[in-house]
């Protein structure tokens, strides 16, 4: 187990001192945060920690927006050649930092569609059910659409999901799952497994996984791999090429910044960039040699763009554009460095601060997490939605999931160590005047 460990001096001019020393700090400023609610706080704006549902706006994104509409105005179709970024091209320019933030080939990964969109085409080619081998597993408690989307693909391929559907179940209290139920499950259920479908970060509890090795136990029971990163992305830093996923996905709106239902990302490792795979074809994925020849036979671009259905969604891949600049210039090495520190940082004050107040769901240990700690509040679910109302009414902004979780997320780029203080000592105020 590995926890950073602090000398903590428990107050806000520790916590601002932290701020200072940051190397991040400016990258804060290229972040519009919403003005604060309650004056109390001593702060213009929001404490804003709900990055892990939706990122807040880049300042870059109104340039890049305006940028893509004021060449639509000046030249109409032919913005698609001659614009200052081309439309025709226009999904390369993401292409390079997609790969940096994924840790994968630039030719394995693609913007397009959305999230669980991304995730029925790759289950099209990935999940080839046979009557000896049709099992789905997934992780219990998983996001809806998730379940959603693979309950439908077996009753699609004439198979019943409560025999095809392999739920892993976590622990009775807090949720996590760890390798070693995930192991057994395959162990059991191994031979009859055509896909594991696996969470990078699990959504409520916060719990991240180690998908390499979760790659090489279902490939060793001969089963396809793939995993859902909605919590992932722009969280961890991952290396999916090197972990051996035959495919990922992921959303954009979430750590990627990009916006409110943004454009989202898909991962097809490059064995699979060439091979004759079953997919739902269109004409954006045809061959680009060929593409204009508007032939009748489909012959799909090599890599992650021949799965690609229609023309990229310019004015939803420009928002992703900017956000992606940013963590080009951060650097996904230096981001998870200070969410290691930070998240600690806020666990650490929890733990001290409100000690029979606060239980933390999330592992402690870095590598089973990402920024996101689950909060419980001791007393059950009426004392944790109060304080989660109590909360969001002073502009301290995290979310609830049901039945009992406060997510919290102290995002790198734009949270700061006195945000942290802050919200631990809001918590503190509200504890002693319930008392």
């Amino acid at each position: 187990m590995t926890i950073p460990h602090f000398t903590l001096a428990a107050s806000e001019a520790d916590a601002r001192t932290r701020d200072a020393a940051d190397p991040l700090r400016d990258f804060r400023d290229e972040f519009l945060i919403p003005p604060a609610t309650d004056p109390t706080l001593g702060e213009d704006h929001q404490l804003y920690f709900t990055g892990n549902s939706l990122g807040l706006q880049p300042r870059g994104v109104r340039e890049a927006l305006l940028t893509e509409l004021d060449d639509w105005a000046r030249l109409g179709v032919e913005a698609h050649f001659h614009g200052r970024h081309p439309w025709m091209p226009y999904h390369e320019e993401v292409r390079g930092h997609l790969a940096e933030i994924t840790g994968a080939l630039p030719s394995e990964v693609v913007a397009m569609n959305s999230l669980t969109t991304n995730l029925h085409l790759m289950m099209v080619s990935f999940y080839r059910p046979t009557t000896e081998r049709h099992a789905i597993v997934i992780e219990a408690g998983s996001f809806p659409s998730d379940r959603y989307a693979v309950e439908s693909q077996i009753r699609f391929h004439g198979f019943d999901p409560a025999t095809a559907l392999i739920e892993v179940e976590g622990d009775p209290d807090t949720g996590l799952i760890g390798f070693e139920r995930i192991e057994r499950a395959l162990h059991e259920h191994g031979s009859r497994t055509a896909l594991v479908l696996w969470p990078g970060v699990q959504y409520r509890t916060g719990e991240a996984f180690d998908l390499k090795h979760i790659a090489r136990l279902a490939h060793a029971h001969g089963a396809a791999v793939g995993f859902d990163l909605a919590h992932a992305a722009g969280n961890l830093q991952l290396a999916l090429h090197d972990a051996d996923a035959d495919f990922a996905a992921w959303c954009s709106y979430k750590y990627l910044n990009a916006g409110p239902g943004a454009i989202a990302g898909c991962f097809v490792h490059e064995r699979h960039a060439r091979a004759p795979l079953p997919r739902f074809a269109g004409w954006w994925g045809h061959d680009q040699s060929s593409r204009f020849q508007m032939g009748p036979t489909f012959a799909p671009t090599p890599g992650a763009d021949g799965w690609q259905l229609s023309n990229p969604p310019i004015m939803a891949l420009a928002p992703l554009r900017a956000s992606l600049d940013v963590f080009h210039r951060a650097g996904m090495g230096r981001l998870r460095e200070k969410s290691i520190e930070l998240t600690a940082y806020l666990e650490a004050l929890i733990r001290v601060r409100l000690q029979g107040v606060i239980d933390i769901v999330t592992p402690p240990e870095r590598e089973r997490r990402g920024c996101q700690l689950s909060l419980r509040v001791i007393g059950g679910r009426t004392r944790g939605r109060a304080l989660f109302e109590h909360l969001n009414a002073r502009g301290i902004i995290g979310d609830w999931r049901e039945p009992d979780v406060i997510r919290v997320a102290p995002t790198p780029l734009y949270n700061r160590f006195v945000d942290a203080w802050k919200l631990v000592d809001a918590i503190v105020g509200w504890r002693d005047a319930a008392h």
